[in-house]
């Protein structure tokens, strides 16, 4: 076993091998995908070659796919631009901008929103609805993947008009599988670093006929929705880290992984019978367990986890470093105690059931001295 073992991929996912492959062969490419040379087109090629990736990854047409900065971009470039709303277990980079709605949603323990019926008229009218495919802190899978949380918001106002749906796939996207041409949605979000590509790169999936304002005008670049020269050498380490996502989903890679995490947890549950599994009950990530000892802090827990080997998360990534209590965890009804205490493992597909077991180990020890000093 390796001297540091990894669980966090949630965070971010090691680059795949295929990737990194990809993008060294695409340093040598020196043109401008804007020019018309053969150099330029051979760039161009590499571009519209990833976004092919891309679309048979999530289930849209190539015409659909912007690439952009991240997902944070991405919900941007959607959000930034209309009246936004959303449930407070969204990301930070969807809830910037939708959450100051926080007032309008009930969210049950298994992390799933209902509008509440008051005010839902006049505070959903014209408004985009911004609703996650999963949450990465829980792994909880939001609304189901069949495009009826669409319906919503309406059913919820009493309304036949349905808002306009945007919905952030950044920790879906190559765990489940998406297909964006069933969901009754305008936009989707992504992040090529959750599913083994490079840092720094994103896609907005937008559904043909719609519109979309873009931030940053100048040459005109992805059809004109985001200007600037494309990133050549990350766009092709994203668009080979969703060709080998999709090969994984297709032949039931996923299915270990969940294996392996529910093996985890039967583990840390008879050893540990007053843990607390977020979302057990609930549909989920196949990688994902969030778990809290109520009265364990979280950051201590990750702490000790980091000084033994083990890279664990007390939450999102975009939040670490801050002490503090789940905002998410506290939207799903749990007390301020145990949003405090809960960590978030998340594993992928060169995880193994050694390393899982030597982490479980480490984490009931000391449990098991937390709770005689608690004694």
């Amino acid at each position: 076993m390796p001297e540091r073992v990894y669980l966090d991929w949630n965070a971010t996912a090691p680059l795949r091998p295929e990737a990194r492959a990809a993008m060294l062969e695409a340093m040598d490419v020196i043109g401008n995908p804007s020019s018309v040379h053969a150099e330029g087109r051979a760039a161009r090629g590499l571009v519209e070659r990833a976004r092919a990736q891309i679309a048979r990854l999530v289930g849209c047409e190539p015409s659909e796919v912007v690439f952009t900065s991240g997902a944070t971009e991405a919900a941007a470039l959607v959000l930034s631009a209309c009246k936004a709303v959303g449930p407070p277990t969204e990301h930070d980079c969807v809830y910037a901008w939708a959450g100051h709605s926080d007032d309008l949603w009930q969210i049950d323990r298994n992390g799933q929103p209902r509008a509440r019926e008051s005010g839902a008229d006049t505070r959903l009218e014209g408004a985009v609805l911004a609703l996650a495919t999963s949450n990465g802190e829980t792994g909880v899978v939001t609304g189901g993947q069949d495009g009826s949380v669409a319906h919503l918001a309406a059913q919820q106002s009493g309304s036949e008009a349905r808002p306009v749906l945007f919905r952030d796939a950044a920790q879906s996207i190559g765990k489940v599988r998406i297909q964006f041409r069933h969901l009754d949605a305008s936009f989707l979000s992504g992040s090529a670093h959750k599913l083994g590509g490079p840092k720094g790169l994103g896609v907005l999936i937008v559904r043909d006929g719609h519109t979309l304002a873009p931030a940053l005008r100048g040459g005109g670049q992805e059809m004109g929705r985001r200007s600037g020269t494309e990133n050549v050498i990350g766009i092709a380490g994203f668009g080979a880290a969703a060709e080998a996502a999709l090969r994984d989903l297709e032949t039931g890679v996923w299915d270990r992984v969940e294996r392996l995490r529910n093996i985890l947890e039967e583990t840390l549950a008879e050893a540990a019978p007053g843990t607390i599994f977020i979302g057990q009950d609930a549909p989920r990530l196949p990688n994902t367990s969030c778990f809290a000892a109520p009265g364990w802090k979280g950051e201590t827990q990750v702490m000790q986890m980091d000084l033994a080997g083990f890279a664990v998360s007390a939450g999102s990534a975009c939040s670490s470093g801050k002490v503090q209590e789940s905002r998410v965890l506290r939207a799903m009804g749990f007390d301020a105690v145990t949003a405090s205490s809960a960590i978030r493992v998340s594993i992928g597909p060169t995880t193994t059931e050694a390393e899982l077991m030597a982490f479980a180990d480490v984490w009931i020890k000391h449990h098991r001295r937390w709770r005689a000093k608690a004694a």
